[in-house]
């Protein structure tokens, strides 16, 4: 759907519909904002999630900083221990696996995996804003993501601070598919 079809679609809403979806955007709520263009748009006019994704972003870039940001992860060591401090289970690696959208792009998302129970625990979203502000400006990366080289900093450091394995298995593609930690 091009961005001509997009604003027509929009433009057709009615202005409590438009509304509900602003209002999502306005608080950062992307997932809801998305859902609610897929449940009005997907009968009548075939809208699926992908083109969901893009409108729902036209109303991000039309709102721009007005938008209430969901604060970024930090990517500190001592803010990661903490957080890795207050998983369920045993920590058996921190690993770092690549996630994506059609709004956001990619971005690697640091997990500590546990044993006793086992499961993957959140310890942040490292998204190219935020690896920029952690990295700074100072180097050049060549043609590896800066989500990527952040994460495998950070994680690495983290890790080793953990006495665990550090795993990325697709440190220099994105690739939501690359094999993940053996259990």
């Amino acid at each position: 759907m091009d961005k001509a079809a997009r604003t027509e679609w929009w433009e057709s809403l009615p202005a409590g519909i438009r509304d509900e979806i602003d209002g999502y955007v306005l608080q950062d709520s992307l997932v809801a904002a998305v859902r609610v263009v897929v449940d009005v748009g997907r009968v009548a006019h075939g809208i699926g999630v992908g083109a969901a994704q893009l409108i729902v972003d036209d109303r991000y870039l039309h709102y721009g900083d007005r938008v209430a940001r969901t604060p970024a992860s930090p990517l500190d060591l001592e803010s990661l221990t903490y957080r890795a401090s207050g998983c369920a289970g045993r920590i058996v690696a921190i690993e770092a696996v690549w996630d994506g959208d059609t709004v956001h792009d990619w971005f690697v998302r640091l997990l500590a995996v546990t044993v006793d129970p086992a499961g993957d625990h959140a310890l942040a979203t490292v998204c190219s804003s935020t690896a920029k502000r952690y990295l700074g400006e100072q180097e050049d990366y060549g043609s590896r993501h800066l989500a990527a080289v952040a994460a495998e900093r950070v994680g690495s450091a983290l890790a080793i601070r953990l006495s665990v394995p550090f795993h990325f298995a697709s440190p220099d593609t994105p690739d939501d598919e690359a094999p993940r930690w053996p259990p």
